[in-house]
């Protein structure tokens, strides 16, 4: 009997999944297994969480919908904790398996983790298969290789347009072949995570009825917002035009957390944008969701070709002349979103009680931090790394690189934080939503309350230092 176990990763789906299809292909016996790393459960860079509630909360989630839907087909998901080099070899050896097959992916930990278990696994005599699963064209489509890859996007994705297509995106198995032999002990599926294995309870993760959506993890909640999304709600024909929002939950597609966790595939999203496009319309917001897909990719294949560099102060670029500051009070106001800088408060406080933050707002706080206040930017990318829920590693390091100057793009990316504040929150709804003391100011006093005479301050009820922090720097919008 040809036994292999499927160690999954950040592919925690059914559908459209080649590390499982194969597996069911090749197998008579497949035992799919979860391993919950060490180094999740603790601190991180700059002794952040490495991951907090919400990401927590919503991996979790996405495990139980993963269990729940390999035992609809006949199978289990095995879950342990630990090291992956330990663990995966040892349930290799506790099942007799013949092979291991598993995701590929381009982080640094996750290349050491998988060169761990390979060694290991080889050392037992046991066969190793890895699958790149989790971008929207195929690492060995690409018509250079990774490490020859254009360092700019828009020369990437012209050439990668023009040479290269998505594969089809192929749905999931209909049945496992038995996880066990019959007559054989029974093997303890293990625990799911829960958030107190990360030192949180659930009150860490409650659900904020001012955030944009309930985020629940899982391969059927990600399926279900695409259908909502896209069919239900016909949002994607106008998602350019909207994509700039700041309140609700249609404003963007909001897919970035389940495909974070591969419980979405790029290539079924892709899939479904192009189905609306022959069946409703094909236009500039169809494209842009696919544009956006491959900004996406692009990004993993730099982490692949770049390494820990990505992780260095000076980036790829590799520059030396930016002294970074390490201001433990002003980064702690910009973490705690007490900035005095209403949109950049807003934003931070977004995320701080729901997990997630918009696009824009990104930009906004990361250029703020890392061109403003001149801190570290690492420290930034560190603490989104525990707070966001759609925390993926390419995706947050390499725009915070970007940001900060030291990534792929040479240009100052320096945003001017009270222009977009008054670009893209006009009436200033979005900071009064999130910063309510400013409730009930003009819009112009509620982006900027410093600018208010101390009669107007009394005649509004905001006295600044007092109801709302002063700006922890002078900024003066550009003309």
């Amino acid at each position: 009997m040809h036994t292999i176990v499927v160690w999954f990763r950040r592919d925690l789906r059914c559908h459209d999944n080649a590390t499982l299809q194969r597996a069911v292909a090749d197998a008579d016996r497949v035992v799919p297994l979860y391993c919950l790393p060490e180094r999740w459960t603790g601190p991180g860079m700059f002794d952040h969480e490495k991951v907090g509630p919400y990401r927590a909360r919503f991996l979790r989630d996405s495990l139980a919908d993963l269990r729940d839907s390999l035992r609809d087909r006949g199978g289990e998901l095995y879950v342990r904790r630990g090291d992956p080099g330990t663990v995966v070899p040892a349930v290799a050896e506790r099942v007799d398996a013949d092979a291991v097959y598993w995701q590929d992916l381009p982080g640094t930990e996750e290349r050491t983790a998988s060169d761990r278990v390979r060694s290991a696994l080889s050392d037992g005599g046991v066969e190793t298969r890895t699958f790149w699963t989790h971008t929207l064209y195929h690492r060995d489509d690409l018509p250079r290789p990774v490490e020859d890859i254009e360092d700019t996007f828009t020369p990437w994705k012209d050439r990668t347009e023009a040479k290269a297509s998505p594969r089809p995106s192929a749905p999931g198995p209909d049945r496992l072949p038995a996880p066990e032999r019959p007559g054989e002990d029974a093997i303890d599926p293990g625990s799911l995570p829960e958030l107190a294995d990360f030192g949180f309870d659930e009150s860490d993760a409650a659900v904020d009825d001012r955030g944009v959506l309930d985020w629940s993890g899982g391969e059927t909640a990600g399926l279900d917002r695409l259908e909502q999304y896209i069919w239900e709600r016909d949002c994607l024909r106008e998602y350019r035009e909207t994509r700039n929002g700041l309140l609700g939950s249609d404003y963007s597609s909001k897919f970035s957390p389940w495909l974070a966790l591969g419980c979405l595939s790029p290539r079924r999203i892709d899939a479904a944008i192009r189905e609306y496009e022959r069946e409703r319309v094909e236009n500039d917001s169809t494209y842009w969701l696919r544009f956006e897909l491959t900004w996406r990719d692009f990004f993993q294949f730099q982490l692949a070709k770049y390494g820990s560099t990505w992780f260095q102060a000076g980036g790829i670029r590799r520059r030396d002349d930016i002294e970074w500051q390490q201001d433990r009070e002003q980064f702690e106001r910009w973490a705690a979103g007490e900035t005095g800088i209403p949109f950049v408060d807003a934003n931070m406080r977004e995320l701080n009680a729901t997990g997630y933050m918009s696009n824009r707002g990104r930009q906004n706080v990361a250029s703020f931090l890392a061109n403003d206040l001149r801190i570290d930017w690492r420290t930034g990318a560190a603490y989104f790394e525990a707070r966001l829920v759609d925390y993926d590693v390419a995706s947050n390091w390499c725009n915070w690189a970007y940001q900060a100057g030291v990534g792929n793009d040479s240009r100052d990316r320096s945003f001017d934080v009270l222009w977009q504040a008054d670009r893209y929150d006009p009436d200033a709804e979005y900071v009064t939503h999130w910063c309510p003391e400013l409730d009930g100011l003009p819009p112009e006093y509620a982006h900027q309350p410093w600018k208010m005479t101390a009669e107007e301050q009394a005649e509004y009820g905001v006295q600044v230092g007092i109801d709302y922090p002063a700006p922890v720097i002078e900024l003066e919008a550009e003309e």
